[in-house]
């Protein structure tokens, strides 16, 4: 927590946050060219943002993509800003804004979090159902292994789809699935509008991919949401969704009340 805060100390490494909040997804050129600054004061910034977790990266052929990555600030959100009164939490207003998500025009969100656990471990928090309705309220029912469907129960309700399958699977390492299938019944479960469940039906159905790599004493888990096109309704949904799932997630694992690493 302590390198978050200093991190977010320099004005210029929330200039490059607040990039990203706008356009996720840039590369070091796009950076450079978007703030107007140096590429070797991009690249040390970036650095700092990396190491305290607020950045991470994708390779895409050549290019390095840089995204902002909402957990650490959400875990922040929860052991500080949500104990207090927010007009008197004038020291934490650059926080404040960072959370402030908008719907974005790039197509995918990347999210990082650190837990202490096992590649083992967070494998099963990811894949049984008794694991995943603790943490998120959605439980899954699914072999795992690649082209299975996978079923969705949210809510009382319980979503099966002929396209709502396993991508891939590679135990403790690799799991990617499509996204579920956005029903009438989930809709008026979730306390959804119809409009916006017919939009979301229209669309392209997205996939999540979770990366799972052991770390010393900790796991890192990276999770893509990837709907394939930019300017999605889902994706302006799930950005504001996932920061609060893998803080949950990480609070179960570590059996911390605050579910941030101290």
């Amino acid at each position: 927590m302590d390198e978050v805060f200093r991190a977010l100390a320099d004005p210029g490494r929330r200039r490059l946050l607040d990039s990203l909040n706008v356009r996720n997804g840039q590369s070091l050129r796009e950076l450079c060219t978007e703030l107007d600054m140096a590429r070797q004061s991009v690249s040390k910034h970036l650095a700092v943002l990396e190491a305290a977790n607020l950045v991470t990266t994708v390779r895409r052929g050549r290019e390095k993509l840089h995204y902002l990555n909402a957990v650490p600030i959400n875990a922040i959100a929860e052991r500080w800003i949500s104990q207090y009164d927010r007009k008197r939490a004038q020291a934490l207003n650059d926080l404040k804004t960072a959370l402030e998500c908008k719907p974005m025009s790039d197509s995918e969100f990347v999210y990082t979090i650190y837990i202490e656990t096992t590649p083992e471990r967070l494998w099963q928090a990811l894949t049984d159902p008794a694991f995943t309705t603790r943490y998120w309220g959605v439980g899954f029912e699914s072999d795992w292994k690649a082209g299975s469907e996978v079923t969705w129960t949210e809510r009382g309700v319980t979503i099966a789809d002929p396209g709502q399958v396993v991508l891939e699977s590679e135990p403790y390492r690799r799991l990617s699935y499509t996204w579920h299938t956005f029903t009438p019944e989930w809709a008026k479960a979730a306390g959804v509008a119809e409009e916006v469940r017919a939009e979301l039906a229209a669309e392209r159905r997205s996939t999540v991919t979770f990366e799972i790599e052991p770390r010393e004493d900790t796991v890192k888990l990276t999770v893509i949401h990837d709907a394939h096109e930019p300017g999605t309704t889902l994706i302006g949904m799930v950005s504001q969704g996932w920061p609060e799932i893998l803080s949950s997630l990480k609070t179960l694992l570590e059996g911390n009340a605050l579910g941030v690493r101290r």
